[in-house]
């Protein structure tokens, strides 16, 4: 299926209405200048129950297109009940296609995307000609509506905003040859985006919003000053500084005027997941596609803990956090990304560890960060302050008779005789659980100040640590 309408409807194709001239072709999805399309992704939803996928007229007419396009009502009525257990990824909206995971309840996983015809260049001059000519057109697409009057208008330029029978085009992994249950439930939970968002179809047309609401203002601008007169040259120079922002000098001195500012949003509860980048476009060479789905999912983790940070009681007081090492950070990008066994394997190289010894630094990561990978790799002797101090711990630590026999290396390091336990000492004086396993230690709990405390943690450590 994804054959044969690719190469009728390209996602970039021309798009007709009537006896269109030739001009009349959409815009491709990558530049003349080597700029890919606009994209948005939306975040997975979760789970609903009890309500209907739209409430938008403009939402029920896309359920339509969809219901009316697909010959397998029971297979719609499966991707009803996907999308209701939220089982629908982060949604990828890019000109011509929306492209989501969407894992069947055995949690099989499938990419499935659907495609809608852009409209052409010479489409979105009409529809951007008829909407200036209207006010309150512009005013709807700003309050995020789409009122039957602007479709209907648009229809009348030879502009379908709205897809109708046979427009949803299904590709799916499964490899279904209908709309499966897998691009129905995204066509489901597309509805729910429309709802909140109509400017996320006309995305799907060809324009982003932000290229859509310019194009608006620099005709309206255009055409009050065709108008002729000093209103309509006041109104442009309105519309040209909205373009262009405010001076400096007049921002300032509406300093003590301007109203407060709205209280922040709650912080999110988990950071949020980035794009899928597994395309039919191949990558440019030289780009590991997964090794960018990493990172992205990292700037996530790192952007959702930094805002935590800030909003958390005393942050102004908090020290800089230190820079890591090239070697420190690929342990911490592969203890928060979990990657994938081939970019774990880069991220092993670039950190300077076999791969078993990378699984030991995650695990040293995640129990105490720097501090506790600094414990792993260093081997220190204690000067004989420190031993001394050392010792009066352990001596402290447990009631008369109940003290382990620990055995000493002589480098900060006690072995429990006759287990395959150890006690690391750091140099700020706190202890360490570590655990042989497969005949090497590996961190086994977080640090204590207590050596009993540390030790009894190793116990359950491990089993904490392969979750």
């Amino acid at each position: 299926m994804s054959d044969g309408y690719e190469d009728d409807y390209a996602y970039g194709a021309e798009y007709r209405v009537g006896d269109a001239d030739a001009s009349d072709r959409s815009d491709d999805e990558t530049s003349r200048d080597g700029r890919r399309g606009a994209e948005r992704v939306f975040a997975a939803l979760p789970p609903t129950q009890g309500r209907g996928f739209a409430t938008s007229w403009w939402g029920l007419a896309w359920l339509k297109a969809l219901e009316d396009t697909a010959l397998d009502g029971q297979q719609l009525k499966q991707g009803r009940r996907l999308a209701r257990e939220g089982r629908v990824g982060a949604v990828s909206v890019r000109p011509g296609r929306i492209t989501a995971v969407v894992r069947d309840r055995d949690g099989t996983a499938y990419r499935s995307d659907v495609l809608l015809q852009q409209l052409g260049a010479g489409a979105w001059d009409r529809f951007l000609d008829m909407a200036v000519d209207r006010a309150g057109h512009i005013a709807a697409l700003l309050d995020r509506e789409m009122p039957p009057h602007l479709v209907e208008d648009a229809a009348g330029a030879g502009v379908d905003l709205l897809p109708g029978i046979g427009d949803l085009e299904p590709e799916c992994t499964c490899e279904a040859w209908d709309h499966c249950p897998h691009s129905g439930a995204l066509c489901y939970q597309m509805a729910r985006l429309l709802d909140e968002d109509p400017f996320v179809l006309l995305l799907m047309r060809g324009r982003d919003e932000r290229r859509l609401l310019d194009e608006l203002q620099v005709r309206s601008a255009a055409r009050a000053v065709r108008a002729g007169g000093d209103v309509a040259r006041e109104g442009a120079d309105d519309v040209e500084r909205e373009v262009r922002g405010v001076p400096a000098d007049e921002a300032f001195a509406a300093a003590g005027i301007l109203p407060p500012l709205p209280t922040p949003p709650p912080a999110p509860d988990e950071p949020g997941q980035g794009p899928s980048l597994d395309t039919e476009t191949a990558p440019a060479p030289g780009i590991d596609p997964a090794a960018l789905e990493v990172l992205a999912a990292d700037s996530a983790v790192r952007a959702h803990r930094m805002l935590l940070d800030a909003l958390a009681p005393g942050h102004e007081g908090q020290p800089l956090p230190v820079e890591l090492t090239p070697r420190q950070d690929a342990v911490r990008l592969a203890a928060d990304t979990r990657p994938e066994t081939r970019i774990g394997a880069r991220l092993a190289t670039g950190s300077g560890r076999p791969a078993a010894d990378l699984d030991a630094a995650v695990r040293a990561w995640r129990y105490g960060g720097a501090a506790a990978l600094a414990v792993l790799d260093e081997e220190w002797t204690p000067g004989p302050e420190d031993l001394a101090r050392a010792r009066a711990r352990l001596g402290e630590a447990w009631e008369a008779g109940e003290r382990p026999a620990l055995r000493s290396g002589g480098r900060a390091r006690w072995t429990v005789a006759g287990a395959d336990l150890q006690l690391r000492f750091d140099r700020s004086g706190r202890w360490w659980p570590y655990r042989k396993e497969r005949g090497r230690w590996v961190p086994a709990g977080p640090a204590d100040d207590n050596p009993a405390g540390a030790l009894a943690g190793a116990c359950g450590g491990a089993a904490d640590a392969a979750v």
